[in-house]
Protein backbone atom coordinates (compact mmCIF):
# COMPACT_ATOMS: atom_id res chain seq x y z
CA UNK A 1 0.00 0.00 0.00
CA UNK A 2 2.56 2.50 1.05
CA UNK A 3 4.43 1.82 -2.60
CA UNK A 4 1.72 2.46 -3.98
CA UNK A 5 0.95 5.48 -2.60
CA UNK A 6 4.54 6.32 -2.59
CA UNK A 7 4.26 5.82 -6.90
CA UNK A 8 0.95 7.51 -7.36
CA UNK A 9 3.14 10.68 -5.62
CA UNK A 10 6.04 10.15 -7.57
CA UNK A 11 3.99 10.16 -11.07
CA UNK A 12 2.01 13.18 -9.68
CA UNK A 13 4.97 15.19 -9.52
CA UNK A 14 6.33 13.96 -12.58
CA UNK A 15 3.37 14.92 -14.45
CA UNK A 16 3.09 18.11 -12.37
CA UNK A 17 6.44 19.14 -13.46
CA UNK A 18 6.08 18.77 -17.13
CA UNK A 19 3.21 20.70 -17.38
CA UNK A 20 4.26 23.18 -15.52
CA UNK A 21 7.50 23.42 -17.53
CA UNK A 22 5.47 23.64 -20.43
CA UNK A 23 3.86 26.72 -19.32
CA UNK A 24 5.00 30.03 -20.43
CA UNK A 25 5.45 32.35 -17.99
CA UNK A 26 3.66 36.05 -18.58
CA UNK A 27 5.51 38.81 -19.65
CA UNK A 28 6.25 40.42 -16.30
CA UNK A 29 7.56 36.42 -15.08
CA UNK A 30 9.37 36.69 -18.18
CA UNK A 31 11.47 39.47 -17.57
CA UNK A 32 11.69 38.79 -13.91
CA UNK A 33 13.48 35.39 -14.56
CA UNK A 34 15.82 36.45 -17.36
CA UNK A 35 17.38 38.29 -14.61
CA UNK A 36 18.45 41.23 -17.46
CA UNK A 37 15.61 43.31 -16.53
CA UNK A 38 16.14 44.75 -13.27
CA UNK A 39 15.32 48.30 -14.17
CA UNK A 40 12.48 47.78 -16.06
CA UNK A 41 11.03 45.48 -13.65
CA UNK A 42 10.96 47.44 -10.86
CA UNK A 43 9.89 50.56 -12.90
CA UNK A 44 6.94 48.57 -13.89
CA UNK A 45 5.99 48.57 -10.41
CA UNK A 46 6.56 52.08 -9.35
CA UNK A 47 4.61 52.72 -12.33
CA UNK A 48 1.94 50.66 -11.10
CA UNK A 49 1.95 48.49 -14.82
CA UNK A 50 2.38 44.96 -13.33
CA UNK A 51 -0.83 43.99 -12.89
CA UNK A 52 -1.53 44.71 -16.66
CA UNK A 53 1.68 43.50 -17.71
CA UNK A 54 0.45 40.25 -16.23
CA UNK A 55 -3.24 40.43 -17.71
CA UNK A 56 -4.21 38.58 -20.89
CA UNK A 57 -3.27 41.02 -23.59
CA UNK A 58 -1.46 40.13 -25.95
CA UNK A 59 1.05 42.53 -25.62
CA UNK A 60 4.20 42.86 -27.73
CA UNK A 61 6.65 44.71 -25.19
CA UNK A 62 10.13 46.27 -26.68
CA UNK A 63 11.75 45.64 -23.30
CA UNK A 64 15.23 47.78 -22.74
CA UNK A 65 18.06 45.84 -21.02
CA UNK A 66 19.54 47.01 -17.36
CA UNK A 67 22.47 48.63 -19.82
CA UNK A 68 20.03 50.91 -21.44
CA UNK A 69 18.87 52.58 -18.69
CA UNK A 70 22.05 52.44 -17.55
CA UNK A 71 22.98 54.34 -20.55
CA UNK A 72 20.61 57.37 -19.91
CA UNK A 73 21.66 60.54 -18.13
CA UNK A 74 23.27 59.67 -14.84
CA UNK A 75 20.44 59.83 -11.98
CA UNK A 76 17.44 59.85 -14.96
CA UNK A 77 16.25 56.57 -13.59
CA UNK A 78 15.83 57.22 -9.94
CA UNK A 79 14.49 61.01 -10.92
CA UNK A 80 11.46 58.75 -12.23
CA UNK A 81 11.13 56.31 -9.83
CA UNK A 82 10.01 58.63 -7.60
CA UNK A 83 6.38 58.40 -6.55
CA UNK A 84 5.84 62.02 -7.71
CA UNK A 85 7.16 61.24 -11.58
CA UNK A 86 4.57 58.35 -11.69
CA UNK A 87 3.03 59.65 -14.48
CA UNK A 88 5.58 60.77 -16.66
CA UNK A 89 6.91 56.74 -16.31
CA UNK A 90 4.00 55.40 -16.60
CA UNK A 91 4.54 57.48 -20.34
CA UNK A 92 8.08 56.05 -20.92
CA UNK A 93 6.95 52.29 -20.41
CA UNK A 94 3.55 52.27 -22.33
CA UNK A 95 5.74 53.48 -24.97
CA UNK A 96 7.63 50.82 -25.37
CA UNK A 97 4.24 48.67 -25.15
CA UNK A 98 2.06 48.18 -28.53
CA UNK A 99 -1.12 46.16 -27.95
CA UNK A 100 -1.65 42.37 -29.92
CA UNK A 101 1.26 40.12 -30.84
CA UNK A 102 3.57 41.37 -32.93
CA UNK A 103 6.46 38.76 -33.88
CA UNK A 104 9.49 39.29 -35.95
CA UNK A 105 7.86 37.77 -39.42
CA UNK A 106 5.16 40.16 -39.06
CA UNK A 107 7.05 43.19 -39.74
CA UNK A 108 7.72 45.65 -42.57
CA UNK A 109 10.45 48.01 -43.13
CA UNK A 110 9.21 51.65 -42.15
CA UNK A 111 6.23 50.05 -40.64
CA UNK A 112 4.36 52.63 -37.68
CA UNK A 113 2.77 50.76 -34.78
CA UNK A 114 0.92 52.68 -32.83
CA UNK A 115 1.89 51.94 -28.33
CA UNK A 116 -0.62 51.68 -25.85
CA UNK A 117 1.04 55.26 -24.73
CA UNK A 118 -0.49 56.54 -27.81
CA UNK A 119 2.20 57.38 -29.71
CA UNK A 120 3.82 55.45 -33.05
CA UNK A 121 6.91 53.83 -33.43
CA UNK A 122 8.94 53.34 -36.37
CA UNK A 123 10.31 50.09 -37.55
CA UNK A 124 13.13 49.66 -39.56
CA UNK A 125 14.85 47.12 -41.09
CA UNK A 126 17.37 48.58 -43.06
CA UNK A 127 19.95 47.68 -40.98
CA UNK A 128 18.78 44.65 -38.41
CA UNK A 129 15.54 45.42 -36.94
CA UNK A 130 15.33 48.73 -35.30
CA UNK A 131 12.68 50.51 -33.13
CA UNK A 132 12.93 54.15 -33.23
CA UNK A 133 16.53 54.44 -32.66
CA UNK A 134 16.96 51.46 -30.66
CA UNK A 135 17.86 47.89 -32.24
CA UNK A 136 16.28 44.77 -31.42
CA UNK A 137 19.37 42.29 -30.07
CA UNK A 138 16.67 39.22 -29.17
CA UNK A 139 13.36 38.79 -30.66
CA UNK A 140 10.63 36.62 -30.32
CA UNK A 141 10.56 35.51 -26.74
CA UNK A 142 6.88 34.43 -26.64
CA UNK A 143 4.96 34.53 -22.94
CA UNK A 144 1.53 33.64 -21.97
CA UNK A 145 -0.02 36.87 -22.74
CA UNK A 146 2.41 38.25 -25.71
CA UNK A 147 5.93 38.35 -26.77
CA UNK A 148 9.24 40.01 -25.86
CA UNK A 149 11.78 41.61 -28.27
CA UNK A 150 14.88 43.28 -26.38
CA UNK A 151 16.20 46.01 -27.42
CA UNK A 152 19.49 47.98 -26.75
CA UNK A 153 18.01 51.87 -25.50
CA UNK A 154 15.36 53.24 -23.89
CA UNK A 155 13.09 54.91 -26.61
CA UNK A 156 11.28 58.11 -25.56
CA UNK A 157 7.95 59.47 -26.46
CA UNK A 158 8.57 63.22 -28.33
CA UNK A 159 7.75 66.16 -26.30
Amino acid sequence: MLRTTMAVAAAALIAGSAFAGSMKKDIVDTAVEAGSFETLVAAVQAAGLVETLKGDGPFTVFAPTDEAFAALPEGTVEELLKPENKDQLAAILTYHVVPGKVMSGDLSDDMMATTVQGSDVMIDLDNGVMVQDATVVSADIETSNGVIHVIDKVILPEG
